[in-house]
């Protein structure tokens, strides 16, 4: 502490000396400080003085000065109001046209003046209010333009399903008015190429081909004028101007997705068919061309616009609708009995086929459908001509075709492909042998042909491939068709002798016309007469089976008629002697077997002898079974001997020839199984009976001893019925043992066949 207190006392002295050394200065200084101080004062009264003179006079300036501040002020707020309305009237104009566009509904222009707002005007002025207010309105105003836009292509699309088939039907006449003129030139080659083709039965009028050529063509002109194009009956501004905007607002997919979705489900109502669109052609036909009209459109916007629709997406489009098309009309043309509406029909899908291909579209399933309908179509026309079958066959007489001079004879010639050099020399009045049924029937087969010819037109395929369905369709009106109605007439019950003999002719004949309707096709399609077909026709069979029909028919019918003739037999089986003629009814029978048989001339050598020989052996047949019957229990000699009378008289007939061309006594060896029955009773030789059966050469050999033995009991309970007193004869009572011993040793026989068997 006295250290800090002795160096405190240093530090005293040492600034005492300092203060001492500048005291001086200091006192000095203030005595100078003291005389500015008056003259100070004297300076800031003149200050005041001068500043107060100054005041005075700078009031006016000041009013001045603040005059010229507050109109440059002004001036400078004028400037800037001025460079700020530069600015904005541009941007209210632009606003101003955007509202007139709005209202003169120029959509598009006005989404490019909202862009330029955007984009130019609205970054000069965006710090003000009322370009806020704007910005703010422009988003709601293209809400409002997309709704106006898509009520708009409602609209279009709207109109466009209604006028649908009005485009197609526009479209499908101007492919089938492309198509015309050169389907007319090879009908006028073909009628050129087929002048001398052929015969006159089977040529068109030439001149009837010209005139309906030439009015065609001058049809083809006329309409030439009045067929529009899709865009003269659509406006498709809506849709070139709602993808304008939605492409411009950015949103171009939403609008294609909704286009291609309105699309794909008006497709589904265009492809919907009305359930009696079948009954009518108009029904198919509005069918179609609604369905042409929609792809026609959606052609039209794939060509002219880019995205909404792609080739992909109509590919697509189209194989789902073809896809319901074949389904639909497969479906709706099964109901089709009318072969001219399916003809129809065939040829609306030929045009709606070409029409589609014209725009690039696949068809050749629908020409692969078109087969099917073919078929279809060739099943109602056998249905058609199965009742013209059997309208004809109702119509004929069954008589050969009278002709009394030489024009009725070329008219029968013209209709039917006949040639005989034997009735070319006749005079006249003479017959040919079928009859009217057959130059019908071969001209209803053509009528038939030419029918399935005109489905076959316009299918694309060659000659050779339509000449190939024509034999086939025309197997299938022979074979099944005209085989059928053939059968079915020789069955009925009213068809009596004679029309089958007549139908057995008629069939023969339509036989031989097979190779001239081979030719007809040939001729009718262009094909060479070189050209090998795969397909023939199977007439012959037909006609064969037809004729084979008929002649068993014939068998059966006689054999019926002789079965009604033996009915009428009414033997007196216990008369004890023969009236010494033979019986009535045998006799009308062979004086009606002689008849028919007259008739069976005409018929081929066999059919006519099989016929005779049937008759033959079933009258034989009869004859045995009338005698061996059951209910029939006594016989006496007499009745034998009657029937022994009757077998005669068939034996005359039989040696008579009713028919030519048996050798010897074969149609006599029908009776034989009689003759040696009633030979070995009326001759009473059983011995040789008994002792050569079994030996080939018995006289007796076709008598079963069963046979035998049957007869020979009836007659024997005859002979003990009319002989009750005559046992004490001896002559009697020896015949009464004989033919006991006989039974018995026929009984043997009887036994051992049975044991052999």
């Amino acid at each position: 502490m006295e250290k800090l207190d002795a160096c405190i006392r240093n530090h005293d002295k040492e600034i005492e000396k300092m203060c001492n050394f500048h005291h001086q200065g200091f006192v000095d200084a203030i005595t100078e400080l003291l005389k500015v101080r008056t003259d100070a004062e004297k300076l800031k009264v003149q200050v005041t003085d001068t500043n107060r003179r100054f005041q005075d006079a700078g009031k006016e300036v000041i009013v001045r000065t603040e005059d010229i501040i507050r109109c440059r002020i002004q001036q400078r707020n004028i400037t800037t109001v001025v460079e700020k309305l530069q600015l904005c009237l541009p941007v209210l104009e632009m606003y101003s046209k955007l509202k007139e566009q709005m209202s003169a509904k120029r959509y598009y222009s006005a989404l490019k003046t909202m862009e330029q707002l955007e984009n130019v005007y609205f970054p000069w002025v965006s710090q003000y209010r009322f370009c806020q207010l704007m910005i703010e309105n422009l988003p709601k105003l293209r809400e409002d333009i997309k709704e106006i836009s898509m009520s708009d292509l409602k609209d279009f699309l709207e109109s466009i399903r209604k006028h649908s088939d009005k485009i197609g039907e526009t479209a499908m006449k101007q492919a089938q008015h492309q198509k015309t003129f050169s389907v007319s030139l090879q009908k006028q080659n073909k009628m050129k190429f087929g002048k001398n083709m052929y015969i006159n039965r089977d040529r068109i009028p030439e001149e009837r081909n010209e005139t309906v050529l030439k009015h065609s063509l001058e049809e083809e002109d006329e309409n030439e004028e009045e067929i529009l194009t899709v865009q003269d009956l659509v406006d498709f501004s809506p849709v070139y101007r709602c993808l304008h905007i939605y492409s411009v607002l950015g949103d171009e997919e939403t609008f294609e997705n909704y286009y291609r979705k309105q699309r794909k489900k008006q497709a589904r109502l265009v492809l919907q068919p009305q359930s009696n669109m079948h009954e009518t052609v108009d029904g198919y036909r509005r069918y179609f061309t609604q369905i042409v009209g929609f792809f026609v459109v959606e052609d039209h916007i794939l060509h002219v616009t880019q995205g909404l629709v792609t080739r992909a997406y109509t590919d697509e489009l189209w194989n789902m609708a073809l896809s319901k098309i074949i389904a639909v009309l497969r479906a709706h043309s099964s109901y089709c009995t009318d072969p001219d509406l399916v003809l129809e029909l065939k040829n609306l899908i030929v045009i709606f086929a070409d029409t589609l291909q014209g725009y690039g579209f696949p068809v050749n399933r629908l020409f692969d459908l078109l087969f099917e309908i073919r078929d279809q179509y060739n099943e109602t026309l056998l249905k058609k001509w199965a009742g013209v079958f059997r309208d004809i066959f109702e119509e004929d007489n069954y008589s050969p075709i009278p002709v009394v001079n030489e024009e009725e004879y070329k008219i029968v010639i013209s209709k039917f492909p006949f040639q005989d050099p034997d009735l070319e020399k006749q005079s006249f009045p003479k017959k040919f042998p079928m009859s009217q049924s057959v130059p019908h029937i071969y001209i209803q087969v053509k009528e038939f042909i030419y029918a399935s010819l005109k489905f076959s037109e316009s299918l694309h395929r060659s000659s050779t491939e339509i000449d190939d369905m024509l034999r086939k369709s025309t197997n299938l009106l022979l074979t099944r068709t005209l085989s059928s109605c053939l059968l079915n007439l020789i069955r009925k019950p009213h068809i009596g002798l004679t029309e089958l003999v007549q139908i057995i002719i008629n069939t023969t004949h339509l036989e031989q016309a097979c190779k001239y309707l081979e030719d007809f096709i040939t001729n009718i399609t262009n094909i060479s007469q070189e050209t090998v077909h795969t397909t023939r026709l199977y007439g012959l069979s037909t006609f064969k089976d037809a004729r084979h029909a008929a002649e068993g028919e014939i068998y059966t019918k006689l054999n019926q008629k002789i079965d009604e003739f033996v009915q009428l037999a009414d033997y007196d089986w216990t008369m004890s002697e023969p009236d010494g003629r033979a019986s009535g009814y045998l006799m009308d029978l062979i004086n009606f077997l002689r008849s028919i048989f007259q008739v069976f001339t005409h018929l081929p050598g066999k059919v006519a002898q099989t016929a005779c020989m049937s008759a033959c052996q079933h009258l034989s047949t009869s004859l045995m079974q009338m005698l061996l019957d059951s209910e029939l229990k006594q016989i006496s000699m007499g009745a034998v001997q009657q029937f022994n009378l009757d077998v005669i008289q068939c034996e005359l007939f039989a040696s008579s020839e009713p028919v030519p061309g048996f050798q010897g006594d074969t149609l006599q060896l029908a009776f034989i199984d009689l003759r040696q029955l009633l030979d070995l009773f009326m001759v009473w030789d059983w011995s040789t009976y008994l002792a050569d059966y079994g030996q080939p050469a018995s006289k007796y050999l076709r008598v079963n001893p069963n046979t035998a033995l049957t007869l020979l009991e009836k007659m024997k309970d005859t002979s003990k019925k009319n002989n009750i007193f005559a046992q004490f004869r001896k002559n009697d009572r020896d015949k009464q043992k004989l033919i006991e011993t006989v039974v018995k040793q026929l009984r043997s026989l009887v036994n051992g066949m049975s044991q052999h068997m």
